[in-house]
Order: structure tokens, then sequence, then C-alpha cells
């Protein structure tokens, strides 16, 4: 068990002029702030897996933006970077968030200075995303989803504006061992063996950068930081929602600082806000007992993830006894590394500016790309789906035994229908190659258009670091190169420096454009390969344009932009499903009990209770809670047994909803078809007091 300081303290150091490791970065100001973005929690696919069976049941963990925003004292346009505890963004939800906080602040915050990144949690709802691929892989389209996300955003990106003030910022790096593995190591060794020589961690980076914010008076305010993880420690067979590794990493590490859920603080409510967001995860599985197969348990095939031919028998999964406790120690070493990360803050370089950003839209088909390896330019593809991204991966197999490493379907049926939908044409499997095209989304209208064509990308520079946000998930090598291309660049050109610069990727930023292999890892067509929507030179592409807006940065000049993404939400149709009329049973009300708690439970066992209710998506409950496990207090507890009358004020409050000890599922009764049965589990603390408690569903 790893335990936490239940605050943190830290000295004030003196320091003069121009030493940057012991001087606060006087001149930049910093805010944080942070809500409940929970949607629709019953009955909606999560996003993530494009599993249909796995629909929300309930809630394990609330879901939160994580805002910080950053301003020099010159009085230059701010910057503002958001953590979601969601599968991805959407340039919608950034669009609509803009329109908002441009109603209450004016134009402050615009495409180029406002990044959204998310954590890539594959356990929330689906229905945000417009393209119709997507759609597809979840629930539709479900403004519900949308609006609780458009919303919690738009507040925790105010609250960390208004909160705006002189700061004390350090960078720190450290190392997490143990919480990752590579999902595909047999196309990792197709980078060349003097790439990856000069990486001797090998394939996958554990790295963890992370910004401490401290106020003037050298008090913690807030971490940032960015480690590489899928969000996939819950697998494809749970239906509660939960912000996963890095959602219960955040919620560990506020409640080491802000204190324990009481009638005093709720734990996601500030004020010290820890985000632990996403960065080059695309071949990066949580899972490190590695993939084996169910049914023998030896290792699955390593280029194809079959265990005797079928994909479904191949899985991977963390340490733990289950999903729950393998996501929780998981969370554990991020946290113990952020945790050190911030108390040796002191030891740190200070960011002192300056503080600026720069974003530009690229159209991907067609761009020209002049190849990092010397080869003649190469124009970007239009989006396409290969054979073995049906094939899912180790993390969540797929269902129609499509395989990765596969280089032409086997599955008749959905080879046609592929070709309903659209017929490659030649220069279109041309361009792809060697991957074998499943759909081509790119090239599919209908009833919407099926994949993105136009790539947000942003440059963020707060002092020594800078920020490169892209809507796609890098795989590590594909992380490296672009980093190491970039910082080289902003190195060149005097922006950074070559010894203390950083440079991070924030994956999955202000829309979600599938993943990115390097060009030799594209080859093997692995899950990542056959999801390079853009074709073999995507990273290229990607590259090639990050640098010219790296020159924009060290001009100080507004980057070339392709116009920016049609949004075609008014022609959408909703498909989640309506409210339905509820109603008890007969002789009952809502809210009554009916399977009740036993009378006495022993600390650390798990105590359940199963109230008449209706679905959790009625009222979303934002910044709330459906469950509350309170605690008699010492006076009331002899009134409380002898079942005498009581007040709210005769309990505290211990636990509720967004506490990972408590889970709150509701599934419609089967005999009444008109009510929901809501179950709320408390797993009672080995270190919970004797008392007599009350759990009660709202």
């Amino acid at each position: 068990m790893t335990t936490f300081l239940a605050t943190a303290v830290f000295a004030v150091l003196k320091c003069t002029p121009g030493d940057r490791r012991q001087c606060p970065s006087v001149g930049i100001n910093a805010g944080q702030g942070v809500y409940d973005i929970t949607g629709p929690s019953v009955g909606i696919n999560f996003m993530g897996m494009a599993n249909p069976s796995q629909k929300g049941t309930g809630i394990h963990i609330r879901l939160r933006a994580r805002a910080f925003a950053f301003s020099s004292a010159e009085g230059t346009s701010p910057i503002a970077f958001v953590s979601l505890d969601a599968g991805m963004p959407g340039f919608v939800l950034k669009k609509r968030v803009l329109a908002a906080l441009e109603r209450e602040l004016g134009m402050v915050y615009t495409e180029a200075n406002l990044c959204i990144s998310a954590t890539h949690t594959h356990s929330g709802p689906s229905g945000f995303l417009e393209h119709t691929l997507f759609q597809f892989a979840g629930s539709g389209w479900v403004p519900q989803t949308l609006d609780a996300m458009v919303n919690g955003t738009t507040l925790a990106i105010l609250r960390a504006h208004r909160s705006l003030a002189p700061a004390d910022v350090r960078l720190g790096i450290g190392r997490v061992p143990n919480a990752s593995i590579s999902r595909s190591p047999t196309a990792y060794l197709l980078n060349s063996a003097a790439e990856r020589a000069m990486y001797p961690e090998g394939d996958k980076d554990d790295t963890m950068v992370q910004l401490t914010i401290r106020t003037a008076s050298g008090n913690a305010s807030a971490i940032v930081n960015w480690h590489a993880t899928h969000g996939t420690s819950m697998n494809n067979t749970n239906t509660l929602v939960s912000g996963d590794n890095k959602g219960w990493a955040a919620y560990l590490l506020e409640r080491a600082v802000n204190g324990p859920t009481s009638d005093m603080r709720r734990v996601g409510d500030g004020p010290f806000v820890a985000a632990f967001a996403a960065t080059a995860l695309g071949d990066v599985s949580p899972n490190t007992r590695g993939a084996r197969c169910r049914d023998t348990g030896l290792p699955c095939d390593a280029i194809h993830s079959t265990c005797n031919g079928f994909v479904q028998q191949c899985s991977s999964s963390g340490e733990g006894r289950d999903m729950f406790e393998s996501t929780k120690l998981n969370a554990e070493r991020q946290v113990q590394v952020a945790s050190m990360l911030m108390h040796a803050a002191d030891t740190q370089p200070a960011l002192l500016g300056p503080v600026r950003a720069v974003h530009a839209f690229v159209k991907m088909p067609g761009l020209e790309v002049a190849s990092a390896q010397g080869q003649p330019q190469h124009a970007l593809c239009k989006a396409a789906m290969g054979v073995s991204f049906a094939a899912g991966t180790t993390d969540g197999p797929g269902m129609f035994n499509f395989e990765q490493g596969q280089g032409n379907s086997s599955n008749p049926f959905w080879r046609f229908i592929g070709d309903i939908l659209h017929v490659a044409t030649k220069e279109e499997q041309e361009c792809q190659h060697p991957k074998a095209i499943l759909l081509s989304t790119g090239s599919i209208a209908f009833p919407y258009p099926w994949a993105p064509d136009t790539a947000p990308i942003q440059l963020l520079q707060l002092g020594q670091l800078v920020i490169i946000a892209v809507p796609t998930e890098m795989t590590t090598m594909a992380g490296r190169r672009t980093r190491a291309a970039v910082k080289a660049r902003l190195v060149q050109r005097g922006v950074l420096s070559d010894t203390e610069g950083v440079v991070v990727i924030a994956g999955l930023s202000n829309d979600y454009q599938d993943y990115t292999t390097t060009f030799e890892e594209y080859q093997q067509q692995r899950y990542e390969g056959g999801s390079t929507i853009y074709g073999p030179r995507q990273l290229d592409g990607y590259i090639q344009e990050l640098l010219r807006l790296a020159d924009n940065l060290a001009n100080g000049t507004i980057a070339r932009s392709d116009p920016p993404p049609v949004d075609f939400t008014d022609r959408i149709v909703q498909t989640a499903d309506r409210p339905k009329l509820e109603a008890p049973p007969a002789g009952t009300a809502f809210g009554d009990v009916s399977l009740d708690v036993p009378s006495l439970v022993k600390a650390g066992q798990r105590v359940s209770v199963t109230f008449i209710g209706g679905s959790l998506n009625n009222d979303l409950r934002s910044q709330d809670t459906f469950a509350r496990v309170v605690m008699a207090r010492a006076g009331a507890r002899d009134g409380v047994r002898a079942h005498g009358t009581d007040s709210a004020a005769d309990w505290e409050l211990v636990a509720e909803d967004s506490d990972p000890e408590t889970r709150v599922s509701a599934v419609l009764n089967a005999t009444t078809g008109r009510h929901y049965d809501v179950t709320v589990s408390w797993d009672v603390p080995p270190d919970a007091p004797a008392g007599v408690y009350r759990i009660i569903h709202t």
C-alpha cells in the first residue's frame, strides 16, 4: 500500500536574479479549475472499445475536466490547457466551449490559445463526435453527452481563468516504472536499430513530465503531468463510468492534498487540482501482465495477437485480482512519481515565460510531404481504415476474427459491406499500401462524412516547456521523432535552450483523428498501423507542419491555416433512447428499499443496498452525487440505534459517488419495465471507524 502526505508543505527559498533553478517564475500567472463532465451513465455505449455490449449501467468514478490557465504579467493573451476524463475531445466540443467562453469573457480564448486534451479513458459515454464512423463505434449522436462535456469544460476553464494569480511554476521529470508495456513490440522492432539504440528504455517511454504550480507564498495549488499509458485498465466488460487509471490517479492526489470526502470538502471540487494527461500513448498498454491466451495461459501470437487462430482469445490484464484493483495499482504508481516530483519542486527549474501559442488547421489528404528519410515528396491519402483496425487490440479484442498484421480480409461479408459503401480505387489502394483497406472512410459521406480530413495542430509555450498538441494517438517512436524534430527546430531558432528546453506531446487534443505510426511500423499493419488513416507518410506530414508552426512561434507570426472543419451537427439525427415514463411498482414509492443492508458489516467488506428508482440519465446531478455514505455523529448514535428521530445534522458525510469505494448501478427492472433497480455499494475501508452508517440514494 502506498501512503501519501495529506498536506503539501514547501520551503520558500531566497534567490538572486537570473537563478533559474531557485528563483520563482516571476511574471507568470497561473490558475486552475475542475468541474464535473459526467454524462449519461445508463444505456449508452462507452467510447473506445467499439463493443456494442459495453453499455453503461452506472458510475464508479465521476469524470472531470481539469483546466489550467497561464498568462504573463505583461498582459499578453493567456493560454489554457484542459485535460478531460474522456475517450477523446472533438472539434465540435471545442467550438462550443469557445462560444460559451466568448459569452462570458469576450474574445479571450480562441482556437490558438486553448488546448483541450483527453486522458483516453475507454469507460465514458459516447455520442459527442460528429463523424459517422465514431457514431457506429458508440451510441450514435447523444446530445446529453456533449452538453455535459461542454458545460463542465467551460466551467473548469472559467474557474482557472478567474483564479489567475502570480505563481511559481516548476518543471520536473521522472520515470514511472512498471505502469506500462508496449502492445505492438514486433512493429516497434521494424524501426532502425540505430534509432532504437538512441532510446535504451526500449519500446515504451515511461517518462513523466510534470508542471508543479505553487502560489507566490509557496503552497501547491495544482500539478499537470504527461505520461504515456492507455486508459484501458478497465477492460471491455466494464459498464460503470470511470476515469480509468488517470482519473483514479487524479482522485488520489487531489484527495491526498485536499483531504477526503467530508461535509467540509467534496472530492473533485478543488482547491488543489491534479491532471494526469495523455501523451504519445498509441502503442502503450497499462496491462503489464501482457497478452496471453485465455484458454491456455500461454503468450499470444506476437504478430497477429491470436490464440489458435482466434483473436477473441487473446487479451491482456493488469496485476490486480480484477480490473478495479489493476486500475488502482496503476494509478498509485503514477501518483507515487507525481507526488515525488511535486515535493521536489524546489530543486526543479522555474518557468519564466514567455507564454504564447500558435495554431493551424491542416487539410491532410493531398498534403505534399517531403519524407524525413529523404524520399521524394508524397501526398497524404484520403482517410481509410485497414483490416487490422477491426481486429482491435490486446486491451480489447475485436469481434469478427479480423487479425492484426493481416494483409487481406478473410471475412467476405465485411469486404462486401465496405464495397457497398465505397469501392476503394486503385489510387487509394496504392496510396495506403500495404494497408488492406476495409473502409474508405474519407470517401464516404452518407448519411454524413465518415472521417475527418482537417487536423488541428498547435504549439503552446510556457517558458522552457513547449507542448505539441495533436489530434492523434502517436506511437512511442512516432512521438520520439516528433519531439526531437520540433525541439531541434526550436533550439535552432532560439526559442528553447538545448539543455533546459523540454518538449512534450499532448495527444488526443482538440479533435480525434485516430493513430499515427512511423513509416516502418506501418508496414506490419497491426492495429495502430491499420488506424493510421492518412497513409504511411502521415507522421512525416505532422512533423512537417509542426516545424512550420515552430517557425511561426519563433517569429511571433500567425500561422497559415486551412479552413476549419465543417460542423454538420445540425443535420445529425439523435439516436439515443428518449426518456420513458417511469413508475414504481404498485404499493411502493421511488426511494423505497427493495434489498436492504445487513445490520452488521465488518471493515473491509462490501455492503450493498438496492432502491426502487429511475434512470440516472434523468438528472445527471452534475457536480453532485447519486449516493452518499454518512456516519452517525457520536452524540446521535444511541437515538439512531433505537430508531428514534434524527436530522441531517446528526450525520457526517464519509463517501459519495466520486469516491472509488462506491459503485452506483441502475438496471431496468425486467418484470415491470418501468422502474430501475438502483444498487449502491460501498467497500468499507479497512480503517473505517466503528459506528452507525447510512447509505442514501438521491
